[in-house]
């Protein structure tokens, strides 16, 4: 995180830091040193920095928050984790993600240009209902409205040196913001379109290196974002609306047993196309002069399809499909899916001043009401999820009080009450390993359940802008509700006898070719986090340091051999650091890296004791090292080395191996513009992607060398 400087500094060599303000992890604005937790901001300069590298944000935040893990290249967000666990994906607050059927097409979607900063919270939370059990980030939409009329327009192409000619993707944003009296506007535009990619050997990609999440070439995305909003004293309201498309076109099929996995050549690509077709809006009113103190009320909607890739049956790779009656080829034609979640609520928020209590305590309190709705279904209309809907209600009420000039203390709790309604469905014919094995009938139900989450921390003051903090907060989690209900029948091997009899399992009696939710249900999983750091800024140099360790009774893991889903009891450790120092006014040097690992009882015998797979945990230590130099005619460079660890603790999975890649930008002013060309992977080294190897226990190579090329003017 680089520092802010007020605009009043007297000159460069003296600058003027402001306290950096953070809303996500209180749900109301508080500066960082009262959080008794790790979090980071990537401010607005920062992140355009790095947009002139990458659009990706799950590879900007890779790059610049130590607990998240190395980004897998993709559409998809699989295996990408926070601290070993879940993310939640917020937007101005609103969640986007899909907790009843869990997928990862989340992060890819989020169209930068448009984004003012980033907030991340580092570790579990519950402040925004179900999701956050490794931590939370939220993009913050730019708000920079002024009376004259500002449009910005940035292009930019981007290629691998392998072969410019037919991976040169074409990038275009355009954006305008103004205040007009008591109105603001902001309306965000933008295009992308990915061709083919390769890695340092200059080999082709596939575009579906990890089994039926999508890949990052052959792909059209489109974004389309506008808010208006109208300010009156302490009184704001605001509505926006966002439409995203994304359209990916393979051209082969993927050969998952190639080390790496390549594209097979042999066998073009059948399946329609993988496809977004969202839309998300909010609405947003806030008083800072409410009767009880600054009230903000959200309410939201979302529409979500989203296409999945068609896949081959493979017995070693892809050993459960829907069958299709021909045992010779038993992947039924029409088993590509399409997920529909519909999501909608309302949330409050209230600040009130508890100054009866102690001077400057505060008291956060508000309540929470979502609703779900969610299905899953193949290209023929069948469902493979059991349709479900569901309303959740919550409040929650955090304390604030400063006991001394230098100690805080805060502690907080939230109940949240479920209320789920599980349809009867019919689970299509399966082919599973060598076999097929018939539909069978899922009985569903309404279900209630509740849950109680706490946290309790405080913050130290060592001496001005140094602080000492630590913190137990809890984070909650939906289980894939709908995963398991895809897989019932063969979620276990006992699941397997009970539904299918003896016709799975010799002597179990007659099949019934029946399982009910009530007996397959996932348990909700409670994360326990346990946190201690040191933090610090200055007006030249600033820094964290801090260690973790999180629990839970209910984690969950997918078993890639198995295609199954289970939940273990589990222990997640680790360490995170971050440094910058300004050297001097033009030249600054600052790094992350973080340290991870995790043990879990896998054969539930009560005892911890096997190591966490890959897909939870692929590279236990990874950084960024970067400096900073900028000229006075205006020449900005940067370096970067991004580097990670290998794991060799998973025997049945291929090892994953470390690397270390070199990225250099640099950019000048150029007219009313700035130009840019930046360098990823310098070296053109040949890598094994730690976090795409581990979705499928396959070797998947990441990107060679890129070089992106563009302009941005504003006006």
């Amino acid at each position: 995180m680089l520092p802010a400087y007020s605009a009043q500094a007297q000159d460069a060599s003296t600058p003027t830091l402001l306290e950096t303000i953070l809303v996500t992890a209180t749900r109301t604005k508080r500066p960082i040193s009262s959080i008794p937790g790790s979090v980071q901001v990537i401010e607005g300069e920062e992140l355009a920095e790095q947009l002139k590298l990458t659009s990706d944000p799950a590879t900007v935040i890779s790059k610049l928050v130590p607990g998240f893990s190395v980004a897998n290249q993709t559409i998809s967000g699989a295996s990408e984790t926070f601290r070993g666990r879940g993310v939640l994906v917020l937007v101005d607050g609103v969640p986007r993600n899909t907790p009843l059927r869990d997928v990862s097409r989340t992060l890819s979607l989020i169209d930068l240009s448009k984004v003012e900063r980033i907030e991340v919270v580092n570790g579990a939370s519950s402040l925004y209902g179900s999701g956050a059990t490794g931590g939370t980030i939220n993009f913050i939409t730019r708000r920079d409205a002024s009376e004259k009329p500002t449009v910005a327009i940035e292009t930019k192409v981007k290629a691998f040196t392998a072969n410019p000619g037919t991976s040169a993707a074409p990038e275009l944003s355009i954006s305008a913001t103004q205040k007009v009296g008591k109105f603001d506007y902001l309306f965000s535009a933008s295009g992308q379109r990915t061709r083919r990619t390769y890695d340092g050997d200059g080999r082709e990609l596939p575009s579906d290196a990890m089994l039926g999440q999508g890949g990052g070439d052959r792909a059209d995305f489109g974004n389309l974002y506008a808010r208006l909003g109208y300010e009156d004293e302490s009184r704001r309201f605001e509505v926006s609306g966002e439409l995203v498309r994304m359209e990916q076109n393979p051209d082969w099929f993927t050969n998952f047993q190639a080390t790496p996995a390549v594209p097979d050549y042999t066998a073009p690509y059948t399946g329609r196309s993988i496809a977004e077709n969202s839309k998300h809006f909010n609405a947003r009113y806030t008083d800072s002069a409410f009767a009880l103190g600054s009230l903000e009320v959200k309410g939201f909607y979302s529409d979500m399809q989203k296409r999945f890739p068609f896949t081959r049956f493979d017995t070693l790779v892809n050993n459960q499909v829907y069958y299709s009656g021909n045992p010779a080829n038993p992947q039924a034609d029409f088993a590509q899916t399409t997920l529909y979640s519909k999501r909608a609520g309302i949330t409050a928020t209230v600040e009130t001043a508890l100054d009866v209590l102690r001077e400057g305590s505060t008291l956060t309190w508000g309540a929470d009401f979502v609703h779900d709705d969610t299905s899953q279904r193949l290209e023929n209309g069948w469902d493979v999820i059991s349709p479900m809907t569901q309303n959740s209600i919550a409040g929650f009420a955090q304390l604030e009080v400063p006991v001394t000039e230098r100690l805080q203390v805060q502690g907080g709790v939230r109940y949240e009450r479920y209320f789920l309604n599980i349809e009867d469905f019919r689970r299509p014919a399966i082919y599973y390993i060598n076999r097929p094995y018939p539909a069978i009938d899922v009985l569903g139900g309404s279900f209630d359940y509740d849950n109680w989450t706490f946290n309790l921390g405080g913050t130290f003051e060592l001496s001005p802008g140094l602080q000492l903090f630590g913190g137990f907060p809890q984070g909650f989690s939906l289980t894939d509700i709908g995963g398991f209900t895809r897989r019932a029948g063969a979620n276990s091997s006992s699941e397997l006898c009970d539904a299918y009899g003896n016709l799975a399992c010799p002597g179990a009696g007659a099949p019934d070719y029946t399982v009910s939710y009530a007996d397959i249900a996932p348990d909700p999983q409670v994360v326990n986090n346990y946190e201690i750091g040191i933090r610090g800024n200055g007006a030249a140099y600033g820094g964290s340091l801090s260690a973790f360790l999180s629990t839970s009774d209910k984690g969950v893991n997918y078993d890639i051999a198995s295609n199954r889903v289970s939940q273990q009891k589990e222990n997640i450790w680790g360490v995170e650091a971050t440094a910058w120092w300004s050297l001097t006014s033009n030249f600054t040097v600052g790094g992350i890296i973080g340290y991870i690992e995790g043990r879990y009882d896998k054969d539930g015998d009560g005892h911890i004791d096997s190591w966490l797979p890959n897909n939870r945990i692929a590279s236990p230590v990874h950084g960024t090292v970067y400096g900073t130099y900028v000229f006075d005619n205006g020449l900005n460079l940067r370096g970067e080395v991004q580097f990670f660890s290998g794991r060799d603790k998973i025997t049945t999975a291929p090892e994953i191996k470390g690397a270390a890649l070199v990225n250099v930008l640099a950019s000048y002013k150029l007219g009313k513009g700035d130009l840019s060309i930046g360098i990823e992977n310098l070296f053109d080294t040949t890598y094994m992607n730690p976090t795409a190897s581990a979705t499928r226990n396959n070797v998947v190579n990441g990107f060679g060398r890129t070089v992106s090329l563009g302009y941005k003017v504003t006006f």
